[in-house]
């Protein structure tokens, strides 16, 4: 289990179930910062707490525990485990292409529960640092083609070798405090006009 205590949100229509998830939860060392009994509830609740995990039920009034599920995933929020009585193909279909993380049927218990949670958890947590890494690398990617496009316009313009151009450019970003990519942007922009 995790070294911290994980915050959840739930989610379902049925005040019973909630009672039992969130003693279960409780018992096995979980934080139930929330509890919705719709998923139009779970969905405000989930934007509210930031929380670890969100757990919903599907069948619930308002907007079912898939359609919650989405826009909870789209934001980035948290990721979502559903916890339901309903396996039927076209659920788990429509649950994988709204981004769930798990899909637990009920009737389940709480040795079922934690290894759901800390896997969702853990998934999400790879997911997470994988499009960091992404957004990195894409950003870096980009810097090198600004910087390589303004070290040409110099080479053309000054009649400067490559290494000249790019130091001009270096020295530029350490006297301006600015970044090689914000100074080769500007060349760009400068040349252009």
């Amino acid at each position: 289990m995790s070294d911290k205590r994980l915050r959840i949100v739930i989610a379902d229509d049925e005040a019973i179930i909630r009672l039992d998830l969130r003693k279960m939860l409780e018992d096995l060392n979980y934080d139930v910062v929330a509890e919705a009994a719709d998923g139009v509830q779970a969905v405000e609740a989930a934007k509210a707490y930031k929380p670890d995990v969100v757990i919903l039920d599907i069948k619930m009034p308002e907007m079912d525990g898939i359609d919650a599920a989405k826009i909870i995933t789209d934001a980035k929020i948290a990721p979502v485990l559903l916890l339901t009585a309903y396996s039927q193909i076209d659920l788990v279909n429509r649950a994988k292409d709204a981004g769930v993380f798990s899909y637990l049927v009920k009737p389940f218990k709480s040795a079922d529960l934690m290894p759901q949670i800390e896997v969702t958890v853990a998934r999400w947590e790879s997911m997470q640092r994988i499009e960091d890494e992404a957004k990195s690398l894409e950003d870096k990617l980009e810097t090198r083609r600004s910087v390589d496009r303004a070290k040409g316009i110099l080479m053309d313009q000054y009649g400067l070798k490559e290494q000249e151009a790019f130091r001009r450019i270096q020295v530029q970003s350490m006297n301006t405090r600015k970044s090689m990519r914000e100074i080769a942007e500007a060349i760009i922009i400068a040349h252009s006009v």
